[in-house]
């Protein structure tokens, strides 16, 4: 299978706000499995399979699927995301695996803020939001850098809605290189352009999904 059909993760409620709570994440992941699988997102894994062991965040961490591969390969991972049931997901999935976690239940919007400094790589993977609450958490992304840590995001592109396949059909939660430019402008940006990524769908058929693929590096102290 090329990949999975991930509009199978999404709804379509009335609003992208009631699309984004926690009780309609905890409907999704404990109704219907490991929607986005067990295996790591392709360009995450692609990005960090040379990756020296170290100290990595994953917000919005869902069902555990990145956090448990990096943890695989010897990071110290903490994961946080507002679903009990996708935590409870990632906790039984970390377990088969063999490997340590540090997951938390927490709504990145409001009540938690992960410590100044303390990460290696902070991974933000489809976290889609919308701009209210996308700029503070990736503000809160890049405070959680230690200096020469990177931000490694993917994210649904504003082009998927019309030309691509799957993701959230609200354009209000999609991304593209000027927003990420926008928000990470305290970051060297190392990439910052728009990728494909084949999707099979229930028919059988083929078609691109449009992300969009960011990296950026957290500069030393100035002298």
């Amino acid at each position: 299978m090329t990949g999975m059909d991930e509009s199978a993760g999404h709804v379509a409620p009335d609003s992208v706000h009631e699309s984004g709570t926690a009780a309609a994440w905890n409907e999704r992941y404990s109704t219907r499995g490991m929607v986005w699988g067990r295996e790591p997102n392709r360009f995450v894994a692609e990005f960090a399979a040379d990756l020296e062991p170290g100290r990595v965040l994953d917000l919005g961490c869902g069902q555990g699927r990145n956090a448990v591969w990096l943890a695989g390969r010897g990071h110290y991972v903490t994961g946080v995301d507002l679903s009990d049931a996708g935590i409870a997901a990632a906790r039984s999935l970390a377990g088969e695996a063999g490997v340590e976690v540090d997951f938390l239940v927490a709504d990145l919007a409001g009540e938690w803020t992960p410590p100044a400094g303390a990460f290696d790589l902070v991974l933000l993977s489809y976290l889609q939001l919308p701009p209210e609450k996308r700029r503070p958490i990736h503000a809160q992304a890049v405070r959680a850098l230690a200096p020469g840590g990177q931000v490694f995001l993917i994210a649904h592109h504003c082009d998927n809605i019309e030309h691509g396949v799957g993701g959230p059909p609200y354009p209000e939660v999609l991304f593209d290189d000027s927003m990420l430019a926008s928000d990470f402008a305290d970051l060297k940006i190392l990439r910052n352009e728009k990728v494909f990524r084949p999707v099979e769908g229930p028919d059988g058929a083929v078609r691109d999904a449009h992300d969009v693929l960011f990296i950026g590096r957290k500069p030393p102290p100035s002298a």
